[in-house]
């Protein structure tokens, strides 16, 4: 299978000026990352603040270019600005705050606002805001304004916005930072639903672990590089170097974690409660 994203010893770099504008050095953001993310995959970047992962995700949408190293999204180069606009036609951005991504005054207004100014027909453009819309569960607020909306449904108006651009992968940049859980629990479902379900490529920036339970592959940053990859379950069983790297483990892991240190013979890489429940039921039944 081809990939869509895919980087190669990606390096970025700030330039760092003192209070008189002058140039005092440089600080390496991302450094040295190669990732390969085939179409249809969910990807989940995990990673402290700071460890560089939301530097990296702007680069999937050409919104900064590599100091060295090369970006290719759908086999082309991020680096040619002839490529710009098929870039992000291809990569849409999520951002943490909604109210930055929102400008239409009605729900249906804003969604085909991107659709528009790509130029699509009328009729075609009220069809993607529909669809949009229906995919993340918004559509019964389409005649509501954004103002009247919770953060986690403005964030999903703002998936919804960049869904009816029909790009081939939406990169999610900490989409539930500033979301209360109930929030930050319908974003991840509707990013889920649309990677199971339109094969939508997700690649989701995120520091809370229970959000990339369901990811087809973890990448995890540090200090600007890949310091873990694997499955989900692969990384979550490496409590002690997560740990390290400021990060935690999802809390039915810390869960079953905790319970084998008491003598409760149930698996260490249980991801979710279901799992734990059925380990447990599975022992009273011994």
């Amino acid at each position: 299978m081809d990939s869509l994203i895919k980087t190669d010893n990606l390096i970025y770099e700030y330039t760092k000026r003192d209070d008189n504008g002058e140039v005092i050095g440089k600080i390496r953001a991302v450094d040295g990352v190669s990732i390969d993310v085939k179409e249809g995959q969910f990807i989940a970047i995990l990673g402290a603040n700071g460890s560089g992962k939301s530097t990296f995700a702007a680069h999937l949408n050409a919104i900064l270019f590599p100091t060295e190293g090369s970006v290719w999204v759908d086999g082309k180069n991020t680096k040619d600005p002839a490529n710009l606009w098929d870039i992000r036609e291809t990569a849409g951005m999520v951002f943490q705050n909604p109210d930055n991504q929102i400008i239409g005054q009605i729900v249906e207004e804003d969604v085909g606002f991107g659709p528009e100014n790509m130029g699509i027909p009328t009729e075609q453009i009220w069809e993607r805001v529909e669809e949009s819309l229906k995919a993340v569960g918004m559509w019964e607020y389409r005649e509501h304004s954004p103002n009247k909306l919770s953060g986690g449904q403005k964030q999903r108006v703002s998936i919804a916005g960049v869904i009816a651009m029909h790009p081939k992968c939406i990169v999610l940049d900490e989409p539930t930072a500033m979301l209360d859980p109930s929030g930050r629990w319908e974003v991840i479902r509707a990013a889920r639903a649309l990677n199971d379900v339109e094969k939508v490529t997700i690649i989701l920036i995120t520091h809370y672990m229970d959000e990339v339970i369901h990811a087809d592959k973890v990448f995890v940053m540090d200090k600007g590089k890949i310091a873990m990859e694997g499955t989900p379950r692969e990384i979550f069983v490496r409590r002690d170097e997560l740990k390290k790297l400021k990060l935690d483990v999802p809390q039915v892991t810390a869960l079953a974690h905790e319970l084998r240190k008491r003598g409760v013979n149930v698996p260490e890489d249980v991801l979710t409660p279901d799992e734990l429940a059925n380990a447990l039921d599975a022992l009273k039944e011994r």
